[in-house]
């Protein structure tokens, strides 16, 4: 049976010249990067070769990259780096991903006040509400730029202006971001961001929080040795940083083929509509990531279309895979407006680089098939 994946916003296949990269770290070239002897001071100098390749895909300074062991832990980092450092009150939105939202609860519980925004229908923050909940005490606006469910994507000019002219700092996750669309930070002012490897064909395991040069100095939630700036304590993965900065290397070349998977993206999106009735897109069909694509298909649960899908060797998502299996409904849909049973009905469809038109023919081959013995098998009682 032939697979095709359609999950690239969970995870992504490493590329072979990524599992390359990182092969002298973990044969020959193992020492640690804060030793002095030889061993070391090669496993310094691929370390530094890597954070070069990392800034160069943002547009950053090389001394602005602060390695961590993902997407969360750079959310984190910047999270908790400022309110413990500096208190006062952080702005973020209904929709972001659950390491942002789950710190935020945290701190509340320390007396941090927390504004979440709402969004619309599409997904997309009201920027004059923001402008409303800043306060003398914001410290931080938190706000992610794609949606790693609905591909939707904020403002993020808009926002670093507001934030800039203010004085406050602003961080974005770019975890679903990064490598799909350019970004550089001198044309979006932000102050932190936060990226992960294994979201554009690099290892698990590793990302990186950009921190402007001038950005205060944060409160470190991992404590230990005087490694990252003394940000971030801990031996650094040599291994998968190297991979990294391999992944953000090929990544760098391949953002100009963005349109054409938006083209790709759009032409499956227009088969489906057309073949299937009843069928809705969830999000801003116009600000979104070009590989995202959220669908409720009306009468069917999300769920069982999955196994079937799957059954036909095709992996798809019915949300954020950080959520998966908890049993509960999206609570980016949720926060959209989205009725629950339309929430229920959704699928997350997010291409890759390499997907082909015929795989996404198979797809819409198959979700009719699926759909339409679904639909049958709940009219004749049998589901």
């Amino acid at each position: 049976m032939e697979k095709i994946y359609l999950d690239h916003n969970a995870t992504t296949p490493v590329h072979p010249e990524v599992l390359e990269a990182m092969l002298p770290a973990l044969r020959e070239n193992y020492g640690n990067p804060s030793s002095v002897h030889s061993f070391g001071r090669t496993a310094r100098v691929q370390l530094d070769e890597a954070r070069e390749k990392v800034a160069s895909l943002l547009g950053a300074h090389s001394s602005e990259i602060i390695f961590t062991s993902g997407g969360t832990e750079a959310n984190n980092l910047a999270l908790l780096g400022v309110a413990l450092n500096k208190g006062g009150k952080i702005i973020t939105s209904k929709t972001e991903h659950p390491s942002i939202i789950n710190p935020c609860r945290q701190l509340e519980k320390q007396g941090i006040e927390v504004h979440y925004l709402n969004v619309d229908r599409k997904g997309r923050i009201d920027i004059s509400e923001l402008e409303s909940q800043i306060t003398e005490s914001t410290s931080l606006i938190s706000l992610q730029h794609a949606n790693s469910e609905t591909g939707v994507l904020q403002d993020i000019q808009g926002v670093s202006e507001i934030a800039r002219n203010r004085g406050i700092l602003f961080h974005t996750d770019a975890v679903q971001s990064a490598a799909k669309i350019p970004f550089d930070v001198k044309a979006f002012p932000v102050d932190m961001l936060s990226i992960s490897a294994h979201k554009f064909n690099g290892p698990k395991g590793v990302g990186a929080l950009y921190i402007r040069k001038g950005t205060p100095a944060l409160y470190s939630p991992v404590c230990g040795g005087s490694q990252e700036k003394k940000r971030r304590g801990g031996t650094e993965n040599v291994a998968g940083i190297m991979g990294f900065g391999k992944a953000c290397e090929l990544a760098a070349e391949r953002t100009v083929k963005a349109g054409k998977l938006a083209e790709l993206r759009d032409y499956f999106q227009k088969q489906i509509l057309e073949l299937i009735p009843g069928t809705e897109l969830f999000g801003d069909g116009e600000h979104r990531l070009p590989n995202t694509l959220n669908l409720g298909f009306d009468g069917v649960e999300g769920d069982t279309l999955l196994i079937a899908l799957d059954m036909e060797g095709v992996a798809v998502s019915t949300g954020s895979a950080c959520s998966s299996g908890t049993g509960l409904p999206s609570h980016v849909l949720q926060a959209m407006g989205i009725e629950e049973d339309k929430i229920n009905s959704s699928i997350r469809f997010s291409l890759g680089f390499n997907t082909t038109r015929s795989e996404l023919d198979f797809v819409t081959e198959a979700l009719v098939k699926s759909v339409s013995l679904n639909k049958t098998a709940i009219l004749s009682g049998e589901n």
